[in-house]
């Protein structure tokens, strides 16, 4: 497949390592920054993002840029037809916004916090253990996540997701928060809590405390190749849906539509 890169940063380098150790031809690396990159951009000129990956001849868009960027990025990217994988955070206030623009223009836009196998597994078994211990009201429960001084965007959009699947397994929780306390939680808030340090590539915790004792769930990346990775096969696996049919054009997907 001919793939076209929309950011070009350290995400963007390894998915273009990814994509052709997995056979496919990246035919356009765009960024607005990045010296390296085929087609260097000015911030915010979609038009130029659309003409290159046009010219390009790409059959499909992997778009990781910045949160600021990306929903100006999927406007100009979406009505091209050709289908689009967002891996950009930060964006969700716009979801029905993007979700409208799929529908009008016909485009298809597969999108989510994370590309990571594992982490999607993880997100099963957190919502599957937060109804568990939903039924002992001894044990509370928060969710804590780490990422590096570089990310943009906090709390982390896998953190986010994270704390949905722990709010659909504990209806108890139905508000989260993400600032400092200045007086104690009430019952029904779940605490979402960030740190940025270092080059941590990523690790998220779900916590369940009671007065006898604690239980971690925690997952951890070791580097970023798994959303790098994570990313290319979902391309692959919405193309080929889109073609058999499994899937349509003129919607915003999600991971658990594809895997």
């Amino acid at each position: 497949m001919k793939i076209a890169l929309v950011g070009y940063g350290k995400m963007g380098h390894m998915i273009e390592q990814c994509a052709k150790a997995m056979g496919h031809e990246v035919v356009a690396t765009i960024d607005v920054a990045a010296k390296d990159a085929t087609n260097l951009v000015a911030i915010g000129d979609g038009n130029a993002v659309a003409e290159a990956v046009k010219n390009s001849g790409a059959e499909g868009v992997i778009e990781f840029s910045h949160p600021t960027a990306v929903i100006g990025n999927l406007k100009a990217l979406i009505p091209l037809g050709l289908p689009v994988v967002c891996g950009t955070t930060g964006w969700a206030k716009s979801e029905k916004e993007i979700e409208k623009l799929c529908a009008d223009s016909k485009g298809t836009c597969m999108r989510s916090s994370n590309f990571s196998i594992g982490v999607n597994m993880f997100y099963k078994i957190v919502e599957e253990a937060a109804k568990l211990m939903s039924e002992y009201s001894d044990y509370d429960v928060a969710v804590w996540e780490a990422h590096h001084n570089q990310k943009a965007d906090s709390p982390s959009g896998t953190a986010l997701e994270v704390a949905r699947r722990v709010m659909l397994g504990n209806k108890s929780k139905t508000e989260m928060v993400f600032d400092a306390f200045h007086e104690k939680p009430k019952a029904n808030e779940l605490h979402v809590s960030s740190t940025r340090v270092g080059f941590v590539p990523g690790t998220h915790t779900v916590f369940f405390d009671s007065p006898a004792d604690s239980i971690e769930l925690t997952h951890r990346a070791r580097s970023r190749e798994g959303f790098a990775k994570g990313s290319v096969v979902a391309l692959e696996k919405l193309v080929s849906k889109l073609k058999n049919g499994a899937l349509s054009s003129g919607k915003l997907y999600g991971m658990e539509d594809l895997f």
